[in-house]
């Protein structure tokens, strides 16, 4: 992830066709040393390559990626003591919330 934001920042910053050394040199400026096989392999794999080729081409892929919305069936499917369970959770939760907000055991107040 490094070498990528690297080459981007490079590449947004005017360098056109960001080397290996370039992301070396960048990065080595932050103090992070950079794994020279990837960085080989990440300039192999995006030469000749723009910004906004990229951002295109990841945007096309995350588009068939299911993002959830899917599943409402299975849960419908439960018993009917779950929900009522659920419930109770919930307010055992609101009660011990509403004791951790009192200041009554610290001895004083916010405006004391």
């Amino acid at each position: 992830m490094q070498n990528i934001a690297a080459y981007l920042l490079l590449q947004i910053g005017g360098n056109a066709s960001p080397s290996a050394a370039d992301i070396k040199k960048l990065l080595g400026a932050v103090g992070i040393e950079a794994n020279g096989e990837r960085v080989d392999a990440l300039i192999a794999e995006l030469k000749d390559k723009t910004v906004d080729e990229l951002i295109a081409t990841g945007s096309s892929k995350l588009a068939s990626v299911p993002s959830g919305g899917a599943g409402g069936a299975a849960p419908a499917a439960a018993s009917s003591a779950a929900p009522a369970a659920a419930a109770a959770e919930e307010k055992k939760e609101e009660k011990a919330e509403e004791k951790e907000e009192s200041d009554d055991d610290m001895g004083f107040g916010l405006f004391d």
